[in-house]
């Protein structure tokens, strides 16, 4: 699932890549907000950048927006404590991927993070280019974690396989059957077919399971059911 900065470039072609139309900064730091914003505006030009420098600031933003493609959400912020900003942005906004751009490089908060949705964590400290790449990664729907190359980094991943496993294990019999058909490619119309069921009936379903696995779009549960290899 994630594919780390120094590996998965090859892979992405910009043609195939879906530039984001509107992104949110929420930082309180002018300079680093500056420093995003030249990078976004130079690898996704035309794309509408708004900035917060706080959390309560960020929420007004989203509310007046029409849409945001992405939250770039800064995980030590003054009017938050530690998780609680993404926690919140998920409950109001579960259809916006979130993206911690943080200093902190902590296998346990990376960890945490990934289990309160995140759609990725990227360190301030990788370059330019490293950033790019791992929001491209993330608009294709795919989920960004670095690699930290530390001792710990097999024990973080084994952790975040199992609260994988843990929330796949939460669905019902039959949600866990039209998680089978999601990562088998079927569409909406194609499992009501082989359900003998209403299209109603397995939106509902979808929708349950992404809440469930605490993701924001079909392709990211998808990805999650993959890298634990989820056989129905």
């Amino acid at each position: 699932m994630n594919q780390h900065a120094t590996d998965f470039e090859p892979r992405l072609r910009m043609n195939e890549v879906p530039a984001p139309d509107r992104v949110l900064i929420v930082d309180d730091h002018s300079l680093v907000r500056d420093g995003l914003r030249s990078i976004l505006e130079i690898s996704f030009p035309g794309c509408e950048i708004l900035e917060a420098d706080s959390f309560e600031q960020a929420l007004d933003a989203l509310e007046k927006a029409d849409e945001v493609d992405l939250v770039l959400l800064d995980l030590n912020i003054p009017d938050v404590n530690r998780l609680s900003g993404l926690k919140q942005l998920r409950a109001d906004f579960p259809s916006t991927p979130v993206v911690m751009v943080t200093g902190v490089s902590d296998p346990v908060i990376m960890r945490d993070a990934l289990a309160a949705g995140a759609a990725g964590f990227v360190p301030k400290s990788l370059k330019r280019q490293a950033i790019v790449d791992a929001l491209r990664q993330i608009l294709m729907g795919e989920i960004f974690l670095p690699d930290l190359e530390t001792n710990d980094s097999d024990d973080a991943r084994m952790r975040e396989d199992d609260a994988i496993r843990a929330r796949i294990d939460s669905l019902t019999p039959q949600q866990r059957i039209v998680l089978g058909h999601l990562v088998g490619g079927l569409l909406n119309k194609q499992i009501a077919h082989e359900l003998s069921v209403s299209m109603t009936t397995v939106k509902a379903h979808v929708s349950a399971i992404l809440q469930k696995m605490n993701v924001f779009s079909r392709t990211q549960a998808v990805i999650l059911a993959n890298r634990i290899g989820f056989i129905d």
